[in-house]
């Protein structure tokens, strides 16, 4: 009988141990030393892209003028709404007016007042306020005007194991993974940290999928997707921990307690045997 308990005391012992052991895959970008130096290979801004949504708002020192250049709601007393073009959602309210989306259409242009038919597809925030203030200056319809762009719908999808899943919207030139992944408060501990997955849209409207460890920041920052476009879906792995909750026995076979009983078990029936033997 000491035999026996000694065995399951050490069996104990061991698998006790064990469990305590730090995992090595929870610390991000374990690559890092003290003062590393840390650069993205690819800087990718948010270009337009077909059914973008964007708020255009041109300012010149006439009121009047300026109006022509804006796409305007007035809400009536009811308020219902008529407008001159299509939108969805509003950016600036000025008492009773508001400015109107336009959504960029499948070859990547918007019909702008006076002007007409305008191609942004590809271009940057900065690029498409340029392109119209210039456009406007050619045309002798206004020597000094100012123009606002702002993406109305730029956001990106996070599912799996993190915090706070959901569809996220930002208004930024540049979003890195790292931020998204702080909007949704962090993964939690059952995800994979070295198998994040984005998901992105081609130009031939297929699906691209690239994978990022998170433990690695060298992986990161030289991953074509550190920088994120609008409609990007990220998704966190669970680990094998959090996938075989969702079956019957779950966990209990990866358990300290399991495995000593297992093992009490076995000791058990080996004294058993011995027993019998020696008679």
């Amino acid at each position: 009988m000491r035999i026996k308990h000694f065995a399951t005391s050490l069996l104990a012992v061991i698998l006790l141990l064990s469990s305590c052991s730090t995992p090595k895959n929870i610390t991000y970008f374990q690559d890092l030393g003290n003062e590393s130096i840390i650069q993205a290979e690819q800087q990718l801004d948010i270009r337009v892209k077909p059914e973008d949504k964007l708020m255009i708002m041109v300012t010149t020192q006439d009121p009047a003028l300026s109006s022509l250049f804006n796409l305007l709601q007035v809400q009536n007393r009811l308020s219902a709404t008529t407008t001159t073009t299509s939108s969805v959602g509003t950016s600036i309210n000025n008492g009773n007016l508001q400015i109107s989306y336009y959504t960029v259409d499948s070859y990547g242009d918007i019909t702008f007042p006076v002007i007409g038919k305008l191609h942004i597809g590809g271009m940057r925030r900065d690029e498409v306020s340029n392109y119209i203030a210039e456009r406007l200056i050619n045309d002798d319809l206004v020597k000094d005007p100012i123009v606002t762009v702002e993406f109305a719908n730029t956001g990106i999808s996070i599912i799996g194991e993190v915090t706070a899943p959901g569809r996220y919207e930002f208004n930024k030139d540049r979003l890195s993974i790292l931020d998204a992944l702080a909007m949704a408060r962090d993964l939690t501990p059952n995800g994979m940290r070295e198998n994040v997955t984005v998901i992105r849209e081609t130009e031939k409207g297929k699906q691209q999928a690239y994978r990022i460890d998170l433990t690695d920041m060298s992986s990161i920052t030289s991953s074509p997707v550190y920088y994120l476009q609008q409609n990007d879906v990220i998704y966190v792995e669970p680990n094998d921990k959090k996938k075989r909750e969702t079956t019957p026995n779950g966990n209990t076979p990866y358990t300290p307690s399991f495995w000593v009983s297992m093992g009490s078990f076995g000791v058990t029936i080996a004294t058993l045997i011995v027993t019998i033997s020696n008679k």
